[in-house]
């Protein structure tokens, strides 16, 4: 297929025509939604179920039917002791667990790599945010948070009401979390892990154990992420009675559209009772695939892909090997020109780049072509580009060059709240941030509110901006000016 389906797609006037036309091109995806575009779930069709709570239908916020019935029956299949359906995503989750969780102006554990929701939470409650920095790994990505981290933190900030870990990370990286729930709750305080990108864990042994299995106190599962589920589908799961499970259900309440999508709700029904009944064929031959896949690469002299083997320990305490991350290596290229390239030439659409890496996500519903794409790419490219260091125009951004640990002057909240300074963005070094900067994919920020503006923050966004990354967050949307704290 040529580029000119590529311009069509970039011109096309109408989303619904566009996405038309997208699904009839041989785009394949290496992204969410885990279904992968097909319906191998014999889905109804969608107009057809959209319906409102008309009787017979239940209530989602006051649930005492199908859709208990519905829940319950999640709550069994991943073990938990209940279960919610989420219909604004993962992000309503992780709002409400951590506003159960904590009072007003209460005291958060949380890792730096947590999602924009995370920070959201603690603005709307008020909370100090105390950061746990993840290991930095060998490949130049972000590793996992060492329980050590967490006890010395616990230590130090007596304080803490609640533990927020991102565990797996948006690279698949698993933490320890077993031994940081056994710390939490020595403190008798709970641990939420998002685990937004691991709900397919409980089908096979191949994958990390889960989150609820190691002990952790609320959990929030992504169905769209890794499962075949439409999109914005999620669950938050309870394990213990740390956290009132009546105030859970009241934030619920409050973050979620007072119209939750039966379309979405369905999608769930049917996607649980597919992994549950049908669904053990499609996981082994799935992890297969990986195995096989894995074993190609191997051979790759330029081009480097993740292993495990590549670190272990407290560093990597555990990998979840269907994100699949492929290093520029000694190509010559930055990470963005190798997602590009993939994109353009081979027409295969990664889940996201980063300054010397692109991710390719998989789920159950990848097949074999699909993989025999990718690594007929990944080898072309890699007889094509060899170049050695020096021929890179930028030095390679590495997760740990990145995402540096902040320098706090005050909460999210107090900072949003005080009279505001528009500056050149250049031109605010020294001053406390009233914005967010992400990198978008994953959504981690650089710098929160309340945060002070460095040199060698603004070196960093200046060096993502010129190898291509998606800068986002500022109101500014050409990233010239950000508000800051008034002086």
């Amino acid at each position: 297929m040529s580029n000119n389906i590529f311009y069509t797609l970039q011109k096309s006037a109408y989303l619904d025509q566009k996405l038309q036309t997208y699904a009839a091109s041989d785009y394949y995806p290496f992204h969410m939604p885990g279904h992968k575009r097909t319906d191998k779930l014999d889905f109804p069709d969608p107009y057809s179920i959209d319906i409102t709570e008309i009787d017979g239908f239940d209530n989602l916020y006051h649930a005492e039917g199908i859709l208990k019935e519905a829940q319950m029956r999640a709550a069994e299949m991943f073990g938990a002791k209940a279960t919610f359906y989420l219909i604004n995503g993962s992000t309503s989750g992780i709002l409400s667990a951590i506003s159960a969780a904590l009072p007003p102006k209460g005291t958060l554990l949380m890792s730096r790599n947590s999602h924009k929701s995370a920070y959201h939470a603690a603005y709307l409650r008020e909370l100090e945010t105390i950061y746990l920095l993840p290991a930095a790994a060998e490949f130049g990505i972000s590793g996992s948070i060492p329980p050590a981290y967490v006890a010395q933190a616990l230590n130090d900030f007596p304080q803490v009401g609640a533990v927020f870990i991102t565990s797996p990370t948006y690279d698949g990286i698993v933490s320890d979390i077993q031994a940081i729930a056994d710390l939490a709750h020595a403190r008798g305080i709970p641990l939420i892990v998002d685990e937004a990108h691991g709900a397919h864990f409980a089908f096979s042994r191949k994958f990390p154990s889960t989150a609820l299995e190691c002990g952790a106190d609320i959990v929030i599962q992504s169905l769209h992420k890794t499962l075949p589920c439409l999109t914005q589908t999620a669950l938050l799961h309870v394990n213990s009675n740390l956290v009132d499970i009546s105030l859970i259900k009241g934030f619920l309440d409050i973050y979620q559209s007072s119209s939750p999508s039966y379309l979405l709700m369905a999608s769930m029904e049917r996607c649980i009772r597919f992994m549950k009944e049908e669904s053990a064929g499609y996981v082994t031959e799935f992890t297969q695939m990986l195995q096989k896949f894995y074993q190609k690469t191997e051979n790759l002299r330029h081009l480097k892909v993740f292993r495990k083997s590549n670190c272990s320990g407290e560093i990597c305490f555990d990998h979840d090997f269907s994100k699949i991350l492929i290093s520029v290596g000694t190509t010559g290229l930055t990470g963005k020109e190798l997602y590009d390239l993939l994109l353009h030439t081979y027409h295969l659409q990664m889940e996201m780049s980063s300054g010397h890496y692109v991710t390719a996500l998989t789920s159950l519903m990848d097949s074999k072509s699909g993989f025999q794409r990718l690594f007929s790419a990944l080898d072309d490219i890699d007889h094509k580009y060899n170049a050695s260091d020096t021929d890179h125009p930028h030095k390679l951004l590495t997760t740990e060059m990145i995402y540096q640990m902040p320098k706090p002057n005050m909460s999210i909240s107090a900072a949003i709240n005080q009279t505001t300074e528009l500056l050149p963005l250049k031109a605010s070094t020294g001053h406390t941030s009233q914005e967010y900067i992400y990198l978008y994919p994953p959504g981690i920020p650089l710098v929160a509110p309340g945060e002070i503006m460095t040199g060698k923050l603004l070196g960093i966004i200046s060096q993502c901006q010129k190898q291509g990354l998606s800068v986002v967050g500022l109101s500014d949307m050409e990233n010239n000016k950000i508000k800051v704290v008034k002086m």
